[in-house]
């Protein structure tokens, strides 16, 4: 008599790891769109042919497959940023390359965006209590910190180049012009997704991170100490460093109109307003 066969028949797993993933798509559509308060798991299963207590059998409950929608969308950037090959670029260009590929992801998933967006509205809290998603904090640093300590010792990075410093200013350009594109476009006139503008924009994200990372003489900005508060002065060097780009950005062709009550300085001395060390 032959033997049964046990466990599992592999055909079974595969259909249960294509519904799963299933879902996990539509409700990741459903929470970006309607926000956690507002998505409905009745219309996550309509949307899948499947049921509500399915919904519950894979993921536990709402609140379960909304922490499962995070986890796959960071997990799927940062498993982009782990694979990419920047070991045979020079530390500059690697630079360049991490930020066009966060600007093309980004772009490519504004449901990602608008998830990030979301759980700020929810102050973090379920990212906080994710195992998963606390553990995909140090790959973020990894890929970054490598390149700069290989510009640091070409010695084209400035020595107290911070890898959390530079990730930060990768993710604020990249997610500006997806999470804040409808109020831009009303107040300014600009679509910021529109054929071309990503093109220039891409160019200046790139260029921005890879300038603020260069090496320069700290007596550079010696004179700009004391004159505003840190956090403050640290960031307007930062604009410095990354203003030879914005020669690249399209103009919309759109006066903007005047703010009552405030006047604009006049440049004095020739000297560029962009400048961090200007009074």
């Amino acid at each position: 008599m032959s033997a049964q066969p046990t466990g599992t028949p592999p055909e079974r797993t595969r259909d249960a790891e294509r519904t799963r993933a299933e879902i996990l798509t539509v409700a990741t559509e459903e929470f970006a769109h309607s926000g956690y308060a507002g998505a409905r798991v009745d219309v996550i299963a309509a949307k899948t042919s499947t049921t509500k207590r399915m919904i519950y059998y894979y993921f536990g409950g709402k609140e379960q497959l909304y922490v499962a929608a995070l986890e796959a969308a960071y997990t799927r950037i940062r498993g982009l940023e782990q694979q990419l090959d920047v070991e045979h670029l020079d530390p500059v260009e690697a630079i360049r390359e991490l930020a066009g590929l966060t600007f093309d992801h980004h772009e490519a998933h504004p449901d990602f965006i608008r998830l990030v967006s979301i759980e700020n509205i929810h102050h973090g809290e379920h990212i906080a209590g994710s195992a998963v998603l606390s553990n995909l904090a140090n790959p973020a640093l990894d890929v970054l910190g490598a390149i700069l300590d290989r510009g640091r010792a070409d010695g084209v990075f400035r020595a107290d180049a911070d890898a959390l410093d530079v990730h930060q200013v990768i993710s604020s350009f990249c997610i500006f012009r997806t999470a804040n594109q409808h109020t831009f476009g009303a107040l300014f006139g600009r679509d910021m997704l529109a054929p071309g503008c990503g093109t220039a924009s891409a160019r200046c994200s790139a260029t921005w991170c890879s300038g603020i990372c260069a090496h320069r003489d700290p007596a550079d900005h010696t004179a700009a100490k004391g004159r505003a508060r840190p956090a403050l002065s640290r960031w307007w060097s930062l604009l410095g460093e990354g203003r030879s780009c914005l020669a690249t950005l399209p103009s919309s062709g759109r006066r903007l109109p005047a703010v009552p009550g405030r006047r604009r300085r006049p440049a004095r001395g020739g000297r560029d307003p962009l400048d961090p060390v200007s009074p």
